[in-house]
């Protein structure tokens, strides 16, 4: 368990910042400031973002799974994926993990308003196997589940990335699937928008639109496959519409 650091910036935090929230501290809001200084949009991605998991899990229930595990869920932001879930199916059961404090906390504040389909484990993702271990008290994993890592791979390496999908893919049922988006972004500042975040709070890596499709590995992608966030819609023939240089890159794929 990390210990909890007000004066150090933390990822949940700052992206808690950016989608104007008030959980969090002025270590996160500075380091969001600099990073909105260098790429305005990025409010608008973290937006789109939140956007596009709610419409991921919405399908994925709409096509009967109805259990979740969302890896490295941040702070609680309507709509959380419990919510998307249980509009579809109502008993559905959603397995939150992250190991920031200040998340548990509020997490665990949700969990006991009685919901109880909501749980909560405290671990950091990159123990995948531990993490496994614990959400499978709450959900069953020989059926169907869908997993959720939404804007979490950018703080992994392609390689590293590939191998947690595979570890945590590996352990899921046949007909689960994986919803995901990773934060892209060209030009200079750009650039100095990584640095700065890598800076502050931990690494950042910028993938390609490639890299995020073999993320997948032998997954089947839901059409229209890889896109910005704000364009998926399962089956929907994509409209004309120009590639933003920042942009957030999403994509659904089932076993």
């Amino acid at each position: 368990m990390p210990k909890f650091d007000p004066t150090t910036p933390s990822i949940a935090r700052v992206y808690d910042y950016v989608l104007g929230g008030k959980d969090n501290f002025p270590a996160d809001r500075e380091l969001g400031d600099r990073v909105l200084a260098l790429v305005p949009q990025y409010a608008e991605l973290a937006m789109e973002n939140r956007q596009f998991l709610a419409r991921a899990v919405t399908w994925a229930a709409g096509q009967g799974i109805g259990q979740f595990i969302d890896l490295g869920c941040g702070l609680p932001t309507a709509p959380n994926t419990h919510e998307s879930a249980q509009a579809v199916i109502g008993d559905a059961r959603v397995a939150y993990v992250d190991n920031d404090q200040v998340v548990i906390s509020h997490l665990n504040a949700l969990a006991a308003k009685g919901n109880p389909g909501v749980s909560v484990t405290d671990r950091d993702v990159r123990d995948a196997e531990a993490v496994i271990d614990r959400v499978g008290a709450h959900l069953d994993l020989s059926a169907p589940a869908c997993l959720v890592m939404g804007a979490l791979l950018h703080f992994f390496t392609a390689d590293d990335a590939r191998n947690l999908v595979a570890r945590y893919t590996a352990a899921l049922a046949p007909g689960s699937c994986l919803v995901l988006s990773v934060l892209h972004a060209d030009g200079e500042a750009a650039a100095e928008s990584f640095k700065a975040y890598s800076s502050g709070v931990t690494q950042v890596h910028n993938h390609s639109e490639a890299e995020v499709a073999g993320f997948f590995g032998a997954l089947e992608p839901v059409p229209p496959g890889v896109v910005e966030a704000r364009l998926w819609r399962p089956g929907w023939d994509l409209p004309g519409v120009p590639i933003r240089p920042n942009r957030m890159l999403a994509g659904v794929a089932r076993s």
